[in-house]
């Protein structure tokens, strides 16, 4: 079987292809390279297939997840590392992540800091996220929304059902990882400037890209976790508040009854959830 198999999403990277896919193969000389063309306008397929890379490409824009999906299906390989084809990961910091999974755990992810985040805005984002998320598992998590990780291939396929089609497929993976008990391990690692096209990220939508991605990291990991302490601020504002009307006007109001009726409604989608969740990664064996 192929050891290593490298997975590169790219839509409109023609010119980040022309730097990283040399370095790719010079470094990986009999590693297998895989570029998923995600519906490029560019000349994108023909300079990867030019540059000796299997292309795999899609009629139409599907996501960068869908991407991801659709080369980890292909590849070959008993390890899988993920990459942007943009010039931001670099060849060389490939190895940093592999001689990481050989001390035994199933993925090693590339954690940027500060200087590689896109902007202001989306690093502090990304700080909450890793706050949040770390919270969640009880591991310190450095880089939740990092593209670049390497996975164990068996371990990565048994979560492609869960994987959305956009951008948040790094978040969806690490949490279902934590969540199966698969160590996961983070390198850090520098990012280069990017080549070719701005990020095909829009300001407008990081807005609400930001809060699925809160949820996204409840529901995948433990539901009730998020569920309960927002049920019992409910219950408590509602207690507060039934405590203020009695004192001064003698009788239980329409709002007490609606916070409290809020707590339970909460807290019973939270264990429903957490049902659904334990559902979810339950395996046939």
């Amino acid at each position: 079987m192929q050891e290593l198999s490298i997975i590169l999403p790219a839509k409109n990277e023609a010119e980040g292809l022309k730097r990283t896919l040399p370095d790719l193969r010079a470094a990986y000389p009999a590693a297998e390279i895989i570029v998923v063309n995600d519906g490029s306008t560019d000349a994108t397929a023909s300079i990867a297939a030019e540059l000796g890379a299997n292309v795999l490409s899609s009629p139409y824009s599907m996501g960068n997840g869908a991407a991801i999906k659709r080369g980890a299906r292909a590849a070959r390989g008993r390890i899988l590392v993920f990459m942007d084809a943009d010039g931001q990961h670099r060849a060389e910091h490939i190895q940093q992540l592999l001689a990481k999974l050989d001390d035994g755990y199933d993925m090693v992810v590339g954690a940027r800091d500060s200087t590689g985040q896109a902007n202001r805005h989306r690093g502090l984002a990304n700080a909450f996220y890793n706050k949040l998320a770390s919270h969640m598992t009880g591991h310190k998590i450095l880089d939740l929304t990092s593209g670049f990780r390497a996975a164990r291939a068996d371990r990565f396929r048994e979560f492609l059902h869960l994987l959305p089609n956009g951008f948040s497929y790094p978040t969806t993976s690490t949490m279902a990882f934590f969540r199966s008990a698969y160590p996961v391990a983070y390198v850090p690692i520098p990012v280069a400037r990017r080549i070719g096209n701005g990020s095909h990220i829009r300001p407008i939508k990081d807005g609400i890209r930001f809060l699925l991605i809160i949820f996204k990291i409840a529901t995948l990991y433990s539901p009730l976790k998020l569920f309960a302490p927002v049920a019992m601020t409910f219950f408590f504002i509602g207690l507060g508040y039934y405590a203020y009307t009695f004192a001064v006007e003698h009788r239980f109001t329409n709002m007490s009854a609606l916070l409290f009726s809020a707590a339970v409604i909460i807290f019973m989608i939270g264990l429903i959830s957490e049902q659904i969740t334990n559902l979810t990664y339950r395996r046939n064996d």
